[in-house]
């Protein structure tokens, strides 16, 4: 059965661009695999620990040898991971905060990646970057976008190679009133089912990024 895992990580609830992003890819991906199964993970739900000196001793002591209490320092990061690895695609909702991810991305990430993996090989996954400042080739920062290169960097460490990005810069706009919601995400949106008119995988992956907003 095909699975997706959807990550939501804004904490702007039912006004945040990534949000409403990511269920539109998750709705189209359902459409295209109706037997399919879509793991949704709010990390705004859940209280992510920051890892620390407890977590890392667990970490690194053999399984077999783990206590108890270290079991349990561990029971979050074996949960993302699981989920990881039993999904065959993923859709990742990136609020970009002060020019990096959200505080609960990256803890998340924090608590999945270590020496030891996971290994995401044949796994694809769409990154939906929602940023209030522009970041097209027009707007003078394409290269302060740096959450794209540490996303491609980080995952493909992990072993994918196979990464689209969709970018809705620019939300600023919506919050000073200057264009709707709904104007706004039309783009980004046709961006996204532009994703499923492809006939097959993009080699090496690809961007998408619209002239376009967004916000978290």
């Amino acid at each position: 059965m095909p699975t997706l895992l959807q990550i939501d990580s804004s904490p702007m609830g039912s006004a945040s661009v990534s949000r409403q992003l990511t269920r539109e890819f998750a709705a189209r991906w359902r459409s295209v695999h109706p037997e399919g199964r879509v793991i949704s993970r709010d990390l705004m739900a859940i209280a992510i620990p920051v890892v620390d000196s407890r977590w890392v001793r667990a970490q690194y002591t053999p399984k077999e040898s783990r206590t108890p209490q270290q079991n349990d320092a561990l029971r979050l990061s074996a949960e993302f991971t699981r989920e990881l690895l039993d999904a065959d695609e993923y859709v990742i909702g990136v609020p970009v905060h002060n020019w990096g991810p959200s505080a609960s991305l990256k803890l998340w990430v924090d608590h999945f990646v270590t020496p030891f993996g996971p290994k995401l090989e044949n796994k694809r996954a769409t990154f939906i970057i929602a940023a209030g400042r522009f970041y097209g080739p027009a707007s003078g920062n394409e290269s302060a976008l740096y959450v794209k290169p540490w996303l491609r960097t980080l995952f493909g460490r992990l072993g994918m190679d196979d990464m689209r990005f969709v970018v809705a810069d620019g939300s600023a706009e919506v919050i000073k009133g200057k264009k709707s919601m709904e104007t706004f995400l039309a783009p980004h949106i046709a961006a996204i089912q532009a994703l499923f008119a492809e006939p097959s995988r993009a080699e090496g992956g690809f961007d998408m990024a619209i002239a376009g907003r967004d916000h978290s």
